[in-house]
């Protein structure tokens, strides 16, 4: 029978989880997971540690909860089609719609046999910031099929816990800070920038910034977690060993850094 004819209310509710240490969950993230019917989570391969991380939360918190994985699909790495703005932002752009489809099958399904309720997406960090889930979820809206309310409980950031572990405040007195990607980030040198926290990085290139200032961190909030901070000239070839050691620990890697001229 269809939950809204049953009057059962639907909702899609996008936990930010943090960097993935279960203690840095919220008050409201851990009621919110609680108290859902079931649980979506992304799995990209067989052995996906990040999938696992979510795992281990929902265990921590809500042993319980039912856990409906979806298959992530692919997105085109390819360097052709990569290589510029527009053709990634389009190889993004066709990788949200394929996530939006699979998102509602696994909605449509679970929903059906629970009766409605509510569904937790548990999202790596905050989903403010670099991340696709609310692009996602709105993209499934939009495709007519599901009806739905959804809401967004914020977590703790990548740049947050930089931040903290570092012992920093992210700006000088009474000045900007600029957060881009390291794709964008020579275009932020270029422009004048001096104060630029960078996400998204593959290899943490600082060619050129020499007598900057970095304070780096990679799988922030995890058993794998690496800091380096010093003048990028001294530091980067740390930096680079310490991705290295992260990855190799983890079996994946995500780091953020702050650069200060």
């Amino acid at each position: 029978m269809d939950s809204r004819r049953r009057g059962i209310a639907r909702r899609v509710r996008l936990v930010g989880i943090g960097a993935g240490d279960p203690d840095q969950l919220t008050v409201e993230a851990v009621e919110a997971l609680r108290s859902a019917a079931f649980a979506l989570v992304t799995v990209k391969r067989e052995d996906d540690p990040l999938a696992a991380a979510r795992l281990a939360i929902l265990d921590r918190h809500a042993p319980d909860l039912r856990v409906v994985e979806v298959q992530d699909p692919s997105r085109d790495r390819s360097p052709t089609s990569t290589s510029t703005t527009a053709g990634y932002e389009g190889v993004v752009a066709d990788w949200h719609d394929a996530r939006a489809e699979a998102w509602e099958r696994a909605l449509e399904t679970s929903w059906s046999a629970s009766g409605g309720g509510d569904a937790v997406v548990l999202v790596w960090g905050d989903p403010a910031f670099y991340d696709s889930t609310i692009r996602v979820v709105e993209k499934v809206l939009a495709r007519g099929v599901l009806a739905f309310t959804w809401d967004v409980l914020p977590g703790i950031s990548a740049f947050q816990l930089l931040a903290a572990r570092h012992r920093i405040v992210l700006h000088e007195v009474g000045q900007p800070i600029h957060v881009t990607t390291e794709r964008r980030l020579a275009d932020a040198v270029a422009a004048g920038e001096t104060n630029v926290v960078v996400f998204l990085t593959s290899r943490t290139d600082l060619t050129g910034l020499d007598d900057w200032h970095v304070w780096w961190g990679a799988n922030l909030g995890a058993a794998s977690e690496r800091l380096v901070a010093g003048r990028v000239a001294d530091v980067a070839p740390a930096i680079a060993d310490a991705r290295a050691a992260a990855k190799a620990e983890a079996g994946w890697v995500m780091d953020v850094l702050l650069l200060r001229r």
